[in-house]
């Protein structure tokens, strides 16, 4: 049976809705996500996610969302499998400035060391699936913030300091 077969799907998101309330919850979900290192899916994640795919901001995925998390989870799975070059379950350094790069980001060694710093929470100096998928959320979101405002698009703004907070407040990551 195919993975996005719609009856299959039906199967996994009423396997996951525990309530059997026709919506699955961010506990639901977070209980149901696999992020390959048995420790619980990011919370935060599956808060973005949630955040993404609501559509009716109902605050819980319907049957109709879920379809499209479903195909967006699978589709970074996909793409976390093919940057874990040495398939360890998770991305090293070298993995990430790879994969970014592909994705078009030309980031320094330093900020690739934030970045694992930042998204690696098991301390190992690795980023796993969950947390892989969050670093490209939020750099994708804070990118296109930053895109607003570089208008001659030469990786320089100039803003003030209460249009940089409100920037950042108004982000929807």
């Amino acid at each position: 049976m195919a993975m996005n077969d719609p009856n299959f799907l039906w199967q996994v998101f009423q396997g996951v809705d525990k309530d059997r309330s026709g919506q699955i919850t961010a506990n639901e979900l977070g209980q149901a996500l696999s992020n390959g290192t048995w420790t619980p899916f990011n919370p935060e994640t599956i808060r973005l996610m949630i955040g993404m795919f609501d559509q009716d901001r109902s605050g819980s995925i319907s049957f109709q969302e879920f379809q499209s998390l479903w195909k967006y989870v699978t589709d970074w799975q996909n793409c976390f499998r093919g940057f874990d070059r040495d398939n360890s379950g998770s991305i090293d350094k070298r993995e990430l400035v790879s994969a970014l790069t592909s994705f078009g980001y030309r980031l320094s060694e330093r900020f690739s060391d934030i970045l694992i710093k930042k998204f690696d929470r098991q301390g190992r100096g690795v980023i796993a699936f969950d947390d892989f998928i969050q670093c490209c959320v939020v750099l994708h979101t804070l990118t296109a913030s930053f895109r607003q405002f570089d208008t001659d698009c030469d990786g320089w703004i100039t803003i003030g300091y209460e249009q940089f907070i409100s920037l950042v407040f108004s982000l929807k990551s």
